[in-house]
């Protein structure tokens, strides 16, 4: 995505708010995106001043926590398979879906390279492989939005796979799966996504003709910022950085690789910042530190820039 006015300095609202002493409670998931994401926005936000804590739990749990008051922000509402969870809280209020932070995502499902050769490349084709497969397609952690597609495909017998199972596990178990089966030219279908480091190291193909299950183009996919009911509306600085932040798939990708080569998340993030500092422009637009100073300084300060 590209932004207008990303090449001067950072504009500061005229309006000075009130301080803002306030902690910014995250639910995070166990994704390697959402991981990225949510460090590089727990280091800004502490940049400016701001408190922050992030609880890591499953999907289901982050949309409860904040339709309780338990949760201020979550980072990861991957549409539209998410939709089956997020949908109800969006009806009625108590969570609202707030700018998209990342476009040109995919999310369906996805086999080996030396699979896609052997003619397994749609979804219709899954079932003619199902004793290759065991009748069995891999996802992540239980109560996971792709879970639950794969699950609604096997209680409608979608594609004829009424009669497989999902083997829930988690990104990284289920990853190794993945390679595993891939050293063994074995076969296997599992949950893809992009941007991830899997599309690197995992010579894969996602599957065709899910359209009606992960959406059109593969599963074409936005990710979305979502915020507990009135957070936003209480604290119209964190609204404006809120209303900023975008990410993009080189730069997910970027830190990710990082985080799978085993650098801690905080400082992946930190040190593609202080490589692409232009970003902060854009996103410190109009917002002030918790003390009513202009934030891009603060931020550039606190990075060492």
């Amino acid at each position: 995505m590209v932004f207008a006015g990303g090449q001067g300095e950072a504009e500061v609202a005229d309006t000075t708010d009130t301080p803002e002493q306030v902690t910014v409670r995250f639910a995070e998931v166990a994704w390697t995106d959402i991981v990225a994401t949510t460090a590089t926005t727990r280091l800004v936000l502490e940049a400016l001043g701001y408190e922050t804590t992030a609880l890591m739990v499953a999907v289901p749990m982050a949309y409860e926590g904040m339709s309780g008051g338990d949760v201020d922000v979550f980072l990861g509402n991957w549409m539209p398979s998410m939709a089956t969870i997020s949908n109800e809280y969006f009806d009625r209020g108590t969570v609202i879906q707030n700018r998209a932070n990342l476009e040109g995502a995919k999310y369906t499902l996805a086999t080996p390279a030396y699979m896609a050769e052997q003619g397994l490349t749609d979804f219709a084709d899954i079932a003619d492989f199902a004793e290759e497969l065991d009748y069995t397609i891999h996802g992540i952690e239980p109560g996971n939005d792709g879970n639950q597609v794969i699950l609604d495909m096997i209680a409608e017998d979608a594609f004829g796979l009424g009669d497989f199972q999902l083997a829930e596990s988690s990104e990284a178990g289920m990853l190794a799966e993945a390679q595993a089966r891939e050293r063994g030219q074995e076969p296997i279908v599992f949950l893809g996504w992009a941007p991830h480091p899997m599309n690197n190291f995992l010579d894969m193909e996602y599957l065709s003709g899910g359209d009606d299950f992960f959406g059109p183009d593969y599963g074409a996919a936005t990710v979305y910022t979502n915020t507990r009911e009135g957070f936003l509306d209480a604290y119209p600085n964190l609204e404006r950085f809120f209303d900023n932040l975008y990410f993009t798939l080189e730069m997910e990708g970027a830190i990710m690789g990082a985080i799978g080569e085993g650098e801690d998340a905080r400082d992946a993030a930190e040190e593609w910042l202080r490589e692409n500092p232009a970003i902060l422009q854009e996103w410190l637009a109009g917002v002030r530190t918790v003390d009513g100073e202009p934030g891009l300084p603060a931020v550039r300060s606190a990075l060492g820039l």
